[in-house]
Protein backbone atom coordinates (compact mmCIF):
# COMPACT_ATOMS: atom_id res chain seq x y z
CA UNK A 1 0.00 0.00 0.00
CA UNK A 2 2.76 2.31 0.84
CA UNK A 3 4.34 1.40 -2.53
CA UNK A 4 0.82 2.41 -4.42
CA UNK A 5 0.67 5.69 -2.21
CA UNK A 6 4.50 7.11 -3.15
CA UNK A 7 4.53 6.20 -6.52
CA UNK A 8 0.67 7.86 -7.35
CA UNK A 9 2.00 10.92 -5.79
CA UNK A 10 5.44 11.11 -7.69
CA UNK A 11 3.18 10.24 -10.86
CA UNK A 12 0.83 13.11 -9.90
CA UNK A 13 3.37 15.61 -9.16
CA UNK A 14 5.61 14.68 -12.06
CA UNK A 15 2.42 14.46 -14.63
CA UNK A 16 1.14 18.06 -13.45
CA UNK A 17 4.52 19.75 -13.06
CA UNK A 18 4.94 18.48 -16.94
CA UNK A 19 1.40 19.69 -18.39
CA UNK A 20 1.77 22.93 -16.82
CA UNK A 21 5.43 23.48 -18.62
CA UNK A 22 4.61 25.92 -22.03
CA UNK A 23 5.74 23.80 -24.62
CA UNK A 24 2.98 20.92 -23.28
CA UNK A 25 0.69 23.56 -22.90
CA UNK A 26 1.21 24.84 -26.66
CA UNK A 27 1.87 21.91 -28.45
CA UNK A 28 -0.62 19.14 -26.63
CA UNK A 29 -3.20 20.94 -24.28
CA UNK A 30 -4.54 23.75 -26.41
CA UNK A 31 -4.83 21.65 -29.29
CA UNK A 32 -6.33 18.85 -27.44
CA UNK A 33 -8.56 21.60 -25.97
CA UNK A 34 -9.62 22.84 -29.48
CA UNK A 35 -10.18 19.67 -30.56
CA UNK A 36 -12.95 18.77 -27.77
CA UNK A 37 -14.51 22.42 -28.95
CA UNK A 38 -14.77 21.17 -32.38
CA UNK A 39 -16.04 17.63 -31.32
CA UNK A 40 -18.67 19.73 -28.59
CA UNK A 41 -19.74 22.10 -31.92
CA UNK A 42 -19.82 19.00 -34.50
CA UNK A 43 -22.36 17.29 -31.79
CA UNK A 44 -24.80 20.61 -31.25
CA UNK A 45 -24.61 21.01 -34.73
CA UNK A 46 -26.78 18.12 -34.75
CA UNK A 47 -29.73 19.47 -33.44
CA UNK A 48 -28.67 23.97 -33.45
CA UNK A 49 -26.91 24.96 -36.78
CA UNK A 50 -26.50 28.17 -35.26
CA UNK A 51 -22.88 27.15 -33.49
CA UNK A 52 -19.21 27.18 -34.49
CA UNK A 53 -16.17 27.14 -33.03
CA UNK A 54 -13.09 29.14 -33.20
CA UNK A 55 -10.49 27.58 -31.31
CA UNK A 56 -11.21 26.83 -27.73
CA UNK A 57 -14.49 28.89 -27.93
CA UNK A 58 -17.55 27.93 -28.97
CA UNK A 59 -19.87 30.67 -29.73
CA UNK A 60 -23.68 30.76 -30.45
CA UNK A 61 -24.48 33.08 -33.82
CA UNK A 62 -27.99 33.53 -32.61
CA UNK A 63 -27.17 35.44 -29.65
CA UNK A 64 -23.32 35.76 -29.43
CA UNK A 65 -22.75 34.13 -26.41
CA UNK A 66 -19.72 32.37 -26.38
CA UNK A 67 -17.52 30.35 -23.84
CA UNK A 68 -13.95 29.10 -24.41
CA UNK A 69 -12.28 26.16 -22.84
CA UNK A 70 -9.63 26.68 -20.71
CA UNK A 71 -7.29 24.41 -18.89
CA UNK A 72 -8.63 23.12 -15.69
CA UNK A 73 -12.05 22.53 -18.25
CA UNK A 74 -10.72 19.98 -20.52
CA UNK A 75 -10.78 16.68 -18.11
CA UNK A 76 -6.59 16.26 -18.66
CA UNK A 77 -6.60 16.81 -15.03
CA UNK A 78 -8.92 13.73 -14.41
CA UNK A 79 -7.28 11.50 -16.74
CA UNK A 80 -3.81 12.62 -14.98
CA UNK A 81 -5.25 11.93 -11.36
CA UNK A 82 -6.51 8.34 -13.34
CA UNK A 83 -3.21 7.77 -15.01
CA UNK A 84 -1.36 7.70 -11.85
CA UNK A 85 -3.88 5.53 -10.02
CA UNK A 86 -3.68 3.14 -13.20
CA UNK A 87 0.13 3.03 -13.60
CA UNK A 88 0.97 3.16 -9.30
CA UNK A 89 -0.95 -0.34 -8.84
CA UNK A 90 0.76 -3.17 -9.18
CA UNK A 91 -1.03 -4.83 -12.37
CA UNK A 92 -0.21 -6.20 -15.72
CA UNK A 93 0.84 -3.56 -18.03
CA UNK A 94 -1.29 -4.63 -20.81
CA UNK A 95 -4.93 -4.34 -17.76
CA UNK A 96 -2.99 -0.95 -17.29
CA UNK A 97 -3.47 0.59 -21.11
CA UNK A 98 -6.53 -0.94 -21.38
CA UNK A 99 -7.80 0.86 -18.17
CA UNK A 100 -6.43 4.17 -19.46
CA UNK A 101 -8.15 3.90 -22.94
CA UNK A 102 -11.73 3.32 -21.41
CA UNK A 103 -10.75 5.26 -18.46
CA UNK A 104 -10.06 8.16 -21.12
CA UNK A 105 -12.61 7.81 -22.81
CA UNK A 106 -14.95 7.78 -20.22
CA UNK A 107 -13.71 10.74 -19.22
CA UNK A 108 -13.65 12.79 -22.25
CA UNK A 109 -16.89 12.01 -22.90
CA UNK A 110 -18.88 12.65 -19.73
CA UNK A 111 -16.50 16.21 -20.15
CA UNK A 112 -18.27 16.93 -23.83
CA UNK A 113 -21.48 16.74 -22.21
CA UNK A 114 -20.36 18.89 -19.48
CA UNK A 115 -18.87 21.35 -22.10
CA UNK A 116 -22.34 21.27 -24.36
CA UNK A 117 -24.12 21.27 -20.73
CA UNK A 118 -22.22 24.79 -19.82
CA UNK A 119 -22.54 26.37 -23.26
CA UNK A 120 -26.52 25.88 -22.98
CA UNK A 121 -26.75 27.31 -19.25
CA UNK A 122 -24.12 30.25 -19.79
CA UNK A 123 -27.31 31.70 -22.12
CA UNK A 124 -29.88 30.12 -19.72
CA UNK A 125 -28.39 31.92 -16.29
CA UNK A 126 -24.97 33.37 -15.21
CA UNK A 127 -25.50 31.91 -12.14
CA UNK A 128 -26.48 28.11 -12.99
CA UNK A 129 -23.72 27.91 -15.35
CA UNK A 130 -21.04 29.44 -12.33
CA UNK A 131 -22.82 26.73 -9.95
CA UNK A 132 -22.96 24.24 -12.48
CA UNK A 133 -19.37 25.19 -13.57
CA UNK A 134 -17.48 25.23 -10.45
CA UNK A 135 -19.24 22.59 -8.22
CA UNK A 136 -20.97 20.08 -9.37
CA UNK A 137 -19.08 19.30 -13.00
CA UNK A 138 -15.79 19.74 -11.51
CA UNK A 139 -16.71 17.24 -8.59
CA UNK A 140 -17.97 14.50 -11.16
CA UNK A 141 -15.32 14.75 -13.63
CA UNK A 142 -12.79 13.73 -10.64
CA UNK A 143 -15.62 11.02 -9.08
CA UNK A 144 -15.58 9.83 -13.25
CA UNK A 145 -11.70 9.04 -12.85
CA UNK A 146 -12.55 6.92 -9.28
CA UNK A 147 -15.47 5.45 -10.44
CA UNK A 148 -13.64 3.92 -13.77
CA UNK A 149 -10.10 3.18 -11.46
CA UNK A 150 -12.69 1.19 -8.96
CA UNK A 151 -14.59 -0.77 -12.14
CA UNK A 152 -10.86 -1.32 -13.42
CA UNK A 153 -9.75 -3.18 -9.95
CA UNK A 154 -12.68 -5.24 -10.10
CA UNK A 155 -11.51 -6.74 -13.71
CA UNK A 156 -7.82 -7.00 -12.72
CA UNK A 157 -7.03 -10.86 -12.71
CA UNK A 158 -6.60 -12.24 -9.32
CA UNK A 159 -2.90 -13.22 -8.13
CA UNK A 160 -3.14 -16.41 -7.12
CA UNK A 161 -0.17 -15.92 -5.36
CA UNK A 162 -1.13 -14.03 -2.34
CA UNK A 163 -3.80 -15.32 0.26
CA UNK A 164 -6.93 -13.72 -0.73
CA UNK A 165 -9.31 -12.26 2.66
CA UNK A 166 -11.36 -15.38 2.75
CA UNK A 167 -8.78 -17.96 2.95
CA UNK A 168 -5.84 -18.67 5.05
CA UNK A 169 -2.96 -20.05 4.05
CA UNK A 170 -1.87 -23.59 4.27
CA UNK A 171 1.09 -24.55 6.70
CA UNK A 172 3.77 -25.61 4.96
CA UNK A 173 4.71 -29.95 5.06
CA UNK A 174 7.47 -30.95 6.30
Amino acid sequence: MIRFFVLFVILLVGLFTLEILQPVQDYIISPFTGVLANISVFLIQLFDDQVIASGRVIRSLENGFAVEIQAGCNGVEAVIILFAALFAFPAPFKNKMIGFFWGFLAIQLLNLVRIISLFYLGQWSDTAFRWFHLYLWQALIILDALVVWLIWLRTLPENKNQPTDDSTPLPEEA
